[in-house]
């Protein structure tokens, strides 16, 4: 039996249903009080690339455990009661991360339309990141 629902329809389900910010709202928000950047890419991706400036690194495949305060991988942002902007590459997985964070409970979440390269691209902030041991 194969999929009966794939990657394009579960990303346009939860587009449905989460806050998309444009790359100038986003912007407005960096540095800002009550407001928490959330680089979800895998590590190989920040390196490469680096991060939007003071984000906090939480790898897609951990979200689930990084957000939960019963998780011994729980980090403490999570709960924070900030505002979570989330941000992958494309905008593809952190789409499916805000609606995951949101199926958990946290409301103040959403994820930057075109990711981290729409963001790279119209020449916004971006820090170096070390390679991670």
């Amino acid at each position: 039996m194969g999929i009966t629902k794939g990657i394009k329809q579960l990303i346009a389900e939860a587009r449905d249903r989460i806050q998309t910010l444009t790359l100038d709202e986003a912007k407005a928000k960096l540095n800002g009080p009550n407001v928490t950047f959330i680089d979800i890419r895998e590590p190989h991706e920040l390196e490469a690339d680096g991060a939007i400036p003071g984000a906090v690194h939480a790898p897609r495949g951990m979200l689930e455990f990084l957000a939960d305060p019963a998780s011994p991988y729980h980090k403490d942002v999570f709960s924070s009661g900030n505002e979570l902007i989330l941000y992958c590459a494309s905008s593809g997985r952190s789409s499916l991360a805000a609606a995951t964070l949101q199926d958990m409970g946290l409301s103040h979440v959403a994820h930057i339309d075109g990711g981290f390269k729409a963001w790279k691209q119209a020449g916004l902030p971006i820090e170096p990141v070390a390679k991670q041991k």
